[in-house]
């Protein structure tokens, strides 16, 4: 008779947590549903990244000239880490940087600069061949190069924009450096926004691409063994 009665007590204590627990569960739901409408309601539609990409204009493609025999291979551009890592790049102090969390690169910088490179060195017709590298030793001259700044400026008055490359050409042959150069272009822009910090950035970009591959020494446009006849003879 006792066991029928603990076994009775028992299973009404087991239905009573049961109950417990599910209201428990019950009221964590009801609370989870609430703070959702509330966050939706108050946070309103979900903002998405904006991507952009430079746009340079495409350059003529003229044949070589009868006397040039140089080919030349185009490294991939490296960059400081904060520059490759995607996002828009703005500076309110000159030790200070800082990201736009929703503006973005579409394309990495570097592979940008590097594209645009071999197009405006296979448009200036002073090389017979340009490629990218690809670790093959048949050509002649390895051009390689940093970009190391596309930033917006914030400070020192108004809203600016400045890209720096370096690059430099090595003789594969011989591991000599036959070229090296460093500009620096600043842009002015005329809006404050991104857009506007963009277009500048394309325009600033292609002056500083253009002032950073004129003029290219002669001896390397007619190649090295041009240069070297050319020694012979003086």
């Amino acid at each position: 008779m006792r066991s029928n009665e603990r076994a009775g007590v028992l299973a009404r204590l087991c239905a009573r947590r049961r109950r417990t627990n599910m209201k428990r569960t019950l009221k964590a739901i009801v609370f989870s549903l609430a703070a959702l409408v509330i966050l939706v309601g108050c946070g309103g539609k979900v903002r998405y990244p904006n991507y952009y990409t430079l746009n340079l204009p495409a350059p003529p493609d003229p044949a070589p000239a009868d006397n040039v025999h140089a080919t030349v291979a185009i490294r991939e551009f490296r960059a400081p880490a904060y520059l490759r890592q995607g996002a828009i790049v703005y500076k309110p102090s000159p030790e200070q940087i800082g990201f736009y969390a929703y503006d973005r690169w579409a394309i990495n910088p570097c592979e940008f600069v590097t594209n645009s490179v071999i197009e405006r060195l296979r448009a200036s017709g002073n090389f017979a061949r340009v490629k990218s590298y690809d670790g093959r030793p048949d050509i002649e001259y390895v051009l390689s190069g940093r970009l190391e700044k596309l930033e917006e400026i914030d400070y020192a008055g108004g809203v600016k924009v400045e890209v720096a490359i370096s690059a430099q050409m090595t003789n594969l042959a011989t591991g000599a450096t036959v070229w090296t150069k460093a500009v620096s272009e600043v842009g002015e822009v005329n809006k404050r926004d991104v857009p506007a910090v963009v277009s500048e950035m394309n325009r600033t970009m292609e002056r500083a691409i253009e002032k950073l591959l004129s003029p290219m020494p002669a001896d390397v446009a007619t190649g090295p063994t041009a240069a070297k006849e050319k020694l012979n003879i003086r």
